[in-house]
């Protein structure tokens, strides 16, 4: 989806929008494979994934882990770089070709200017920390088998658009005991 036809969405477009937009971003696209950003690595800027697949990731004792997928419609901020001046601690992969739309950070900062843009900007917040919570929630609380149902919930064709390891590492599970629970199924 592309990011006009998303604002339009959220009932906020304006040409003002539309020609703040076209002036300031970028949008290009990568082919699958390619990484956005590795951990450890810097970025002031905001990416808009207009179409593909993408995961973030993050190392632990020299394993690649899959934190969660990104698919179209939505929105990457390297918190810790923007924020805290830090390296990310997530790295970003395209799973599928994908069409990503970037902007420097400083420059979605001016969007400000648009009154209707703070209460979208809100909404995104309001759904990034909604994504956390439910995120500890699962690894908390949920066995493997629950959270591979949400996950289907939450991603309903993942298991055609992203390869069953990086399912299994979003999981938290081995790959064999993925195919188990996708047996019971």
């Amino acid at each position: 989806m592309e990011l006009t036809t998303y604002i339009k969405q959220q009932g906020i477009y304006s040409d003002s929008i539309g020609e703040w937009l076209h002036a300031n971003s970028k949008t290009k696209a990568y082919p699958k494979g390619h990484t956005l950003l590795m951990p450890g690595e810097m970025s002031h800027r905001v990416y808009y994934v207009q179409a593909g697949l993408l995961r973030s990731f993050y190392t632990k004792d020299d394993k690649d882990i899959t934190h969660t997928f990104v698919a179209e419609g939505a929105f990457i901020l390297p918190i810790e770089c923007i924020f805290h001046h830090s390296p990310s601690i997530y790295g970003y992969e395209l799973i599928e070709s994908s069409v990503i739309t970037t902007f420097r950070y400083d420059d979605f900062n001016k969007l400000h200017q648009f009154p209707e843009i703070k209460e979208v900007e809100k909404l995104l917040l309001y759904e990034a920390v909604k994504k956390f919570s439910d995120i500890i929630n699962t690894i908390k609380f949920q066995s493997a088998k629950e959270r591979y149902e949400r996950m289907l919930k939450e991603y309903p064709n993942i298991l055609l658009r992203a390869p069953l390891g990086h399912i299994a590492s979003y999981l938290g599970i081995t790959q064999q005991t993925l195919s188990v629970i996708r047996g019971q199924i």
